[in-house]
């Protein structure tokens, strides 16, 4: 057999027996080597395989006897098997610790397949040259072909712990029966497939309330992403015109309800526009202007006007900032050039500026639209979802995805539902973002 083929056959085996003893990389062998030894290493150490293969324990459980590994995976299949508060499994502690096993083992399998390969692709490089590269040139080589992954792996890593594994948990969460019925460690979750997705299709109540959050959730993204878009290009414009005179004081002004903390700014807003107390509604009735108070947060269609007329005045300054930079930078030989040629003001406008400022600005535009889909702190801080709608399933007539699966966790403890809303808000704002960047043309720049 040569050596292209003994030599993955051993390392799959062995890590690095093949780079070791047929390639003569010592170094790059014995680490391999030393990474299997480890997980080896921790498993048996951190459980109790040398009693059992000792026939010290002839009754095996891997609940109680397991190592990190097998325990791992065991707590992530079944979810517990004793249930109580001493001495019993936690389930959700058991998903936990199964998926950072789960994630633990997809790099090692990875460093395995990785392992097979470059002791086939060594072996064969030795065929076919006759010479034997050092290990010290290997890592040589690695470093200056793969120098940004590296840098970046170690990032990569942590992305995978810190924000990959809390999304796969959320995920995992929706198949199971985690609600206040189930409530761990006293009760065991167990897995119920898509049931759960089921029920939001087939109750009528829980269907109802998704359409009904859904639609608004989507009305509310739009309207409060292109409103305050569109208001602060007009006031860039207006900054940016010749004629304005003191151009840093409006400024400074207009800046004031963004450098403003936007909770504060909402919680003011909200006793402002209070239906029976508010200050407000107490002025337009003295100067006689109105004959009733104004149910601004009481009347579902009027607190959802009011959530986006409060949202464009805390979010146009941003807006306005940014697009004054984009039109600073604007070559004004262009329009020169058009307005000699006879363009007027509106088709300087369409024409030129507003395909310039939109090309520089579109990205931020998707982030911004993202961003108010998950815009919990706008309806929470200043309607808390309400007003109050009985037909709905514990949302109120502002409330949005994200603020109903605060309620549905937060509030009832309805947590494997709020996963599987979590899920589809993922996959929603996941598909539009991702289809919106690829068709932004900043970032058609960036790819070519």
């Amino acid at each position: 057999m040569n050596k292209r083929k003994l030599a993955p056959i051993l390392s799959a085996f062995i890590w690095g027996s093949g780079q070791f003893f047929l390639c003569k990389q010592r170094i790059k062998g014995l680490i391999f080597f030393l990474i299997q030894f480890l997980v080896i290493g921790i498993e048996l150490i951190s459980g109790y395989w040398p009693e059992y293969f000792a026939g010290m324990i002839p009754d095996f459980n891997i609940r109680i006897y397991g190592g990190f590994f097998t325990r791992g995976i065991w707590g992530l299949r079944t979810l517990g098997e004793v249930p109580g508060v001493e001495g019993g499994d936690h389930s959700t502690l058991l998903m936990v610790n199964g998926i950072i096993v789960l994630l633990i083992l997809i790099i090692v399998g990875l460093i395995y397949i990785w392992n097979i390969v470059d002791a086939y692709r060594t072996a064969k490089r030795v065929e076919e040259t006759q010479q034997y590269i050092t290990s010290k040139q290997y890592a040589k080589r690695l470093y200056q072909k793969s120098f940004a992954y590296i840098i970046l792996a170690p990032i990569g890593i942590l992305v995978l712990f810190v924000n990959f594994m809390p999304i796969l948990f959320a995920f995992l969460t929706a198949f199971t029966n985690y609600n206040r019925d189930h409530l761990p460690p006293a009760n065991l979750l167990d897995w119920v497939g898509f049931s759960n997705f089921a029920k939001l299709l087939k109750v009528p109540v829980w269907t109802s309330t998704f359409l009904q959050v859904l639609i608004w959730t989507l009305v509310w993204s739009v309207v409060a992403t292109f409103s305050t878009y569109f208001l602060g290009m007009f006031q860039a414009m207006l900054l940016n015109s010749k004629c304005v005179k003191f151009k840093s004081i409006y400024r400074g002004i207009m800046i004031l309800p963004w450098a403003i903390p936007q909770m504060i700014s909402l919680l003011v807003f909200k006793n402002l526009l209070n239906s029976q107390f508010g200050p407000l509604n107490q002025f337009l009735l003295n100067i006689g202007l109105i004959h009733e108070r104004i149910p601004f947060l009481t009347d579902p269609f009027v607190a959802r006007i009011t959530v986006i007329v409060v949202n464009l005045w805390l979010g146009f300054p941003m807006y306005m900032i940014m697009i004054q930079g984009v039109l600073s930078n604007i070559d004004h030989s262009l329009i020169e050039a058009a307005e000699i040629d006879g363009a007027g003001t509106i088709k300087v406008f369409t024409k030129i500026t507003l395909p310039l400022v939109s090309k520089a600005t579109a990205p931020l535009v998707v982030m911004n639209l993202a961003a108010n889909f998950n815009g919990f702190g706008s309806i929470f801080f200043l309607t808390d979802g309400g007003p109050t709608n009985a037909s709905l399933q514990f949302a109120g007539d502002t409330d949005i995805l994200i603020s109903w699966i605060y309620k549905l966790t937060l509030n009832q403890q309805i947590y494997d539902m709020a996963a599987v809303m979590s899920i589809i808000l993922f996959i929603f704002i996941g598909s539009i973002s991702f289809w919106n960047f690829r068709r932004t043309r900043a970032f058609k720049e960036v790819d070519d």
